[in-house]
């Protein structure tokens, strides 16, 4: 049995010239954010991820892709 958590959807991340940590969920358009370290930068995409799937469900409308198995 595969297990799907909102942990398990893949996050890619980069680092910005002046040291700002990027991180996105390029499977959701729009879904980037950024933070002082990798592991903030992740953290706050998780959460912008879980809102827009929220705001998806508040709205009747389609849950993004990574979101339909969770």
């Amino acid at each position: 049995m595969e297990s799907i958590t909102a942990e398990s959807i893949p996050i890619v991340v980069g680092r910005e010239e002046d040291g700002r940590w990027w991180a996105d969920i390029e499977s959701m358009p729009g879904v980037m954010a950024y933070g002082a370290t990798r592991d903030s930068a992740i953290a706050a995409v998780r959460a912008l991820a879980l809102r827009v799937a929220a705001d998806c469900i508040d709205h009747d409308e389609a849950i993004p892709e990574p979101f339909t198995k969770v």
